[in-house]
């Protein structure tokens, strides 16, 4: 039977950590100078990859990490530093990337890859799904992370109209101000991997 209140606390879960006010102007950010319709394919491409993240780590999650032989807390740091070079590039308005690979590398990594589907949202959907003992415990846990994907896309997918509103000097404040948040969430990301790592020795 449908669990409503695993449904809920796994979104709220998941609303907290993958933060979809949060992602609009990094999105915005990242997608600035493209064409409308790029963005949007973009949008959805991102939420895309996340899910398809999300899903296998939470199918077979535990036997890829004990595989590689990586801890939860090595995950968090790697994404914390891949975040940060991210976040540098925004910063500085490093635009060198190859124009053929441009949109697709930025659809996923960074928004698909760890932006959306990042090491808080897998470890949460990993101990989801473990503690889900029943069927429908099960559809209530995969009903919680569809409808989150649901929502980054519509909040990525509208968040375009800001576009018409701040213009081009405004793209650019924006993606300086994604730059800045990007890296206070790396930092930070880095700080409690870190901390993990310090509290199991």
């Amino acid at each position: 039977m449908f669990d409503v209140a695993v449904f809920g606390s796994l979104f709220l879960t998941l609303f907290v950590i993958m933060d979809p006010p949060g992602i609009t102007p990094i999105f915005l950010g990242l997608t600035a100078g493209r064409p409308a319709k790029v963005q949007q394919r973009m949008a959805f491409q991102a939420v895309c990859v996340a899910f398809g993240v999300i899903s296998v780590f939470g199918l077979v999650g535990h036997q890829i990490l004990d595989y590689l032989h990586v801890s939860v807390p090595a995950l968090m740091i790697a994404g914390g530093l891949l975040l940060l070079l991210i976040a540098l590039d925004l910063l500085t308005g490093k635009t060198d990337e190859p124009k053929q690979t441009k949109d697709v590398n930025v659809a996923l990594v960074p928004l698909g890859m760890p932006l959306l589907a990042g090491p808080g949202a897998i470890v949460s959907v990993i101990l989801a799904v473990q503690d889900a003992d029943s069927v429908g415990t099960q559809v209530s846990v995969w009903s919680a992370i569809v409808a989150m994907h649901v929502v980054l896309w519509l909040v990525m997918r509208y968040s375009l109209l800001i576009i018409r509103v701040i213009k081009d000097g405004g793209v650019v404040l924006v993606t300086r101000l994604a730059g800045m948040m990007l890296s206070a969430i790396a930092v930070q990301q880095i700080i409690n991997g870190v901390t993990q790592v310090i509290n199991g020795a």
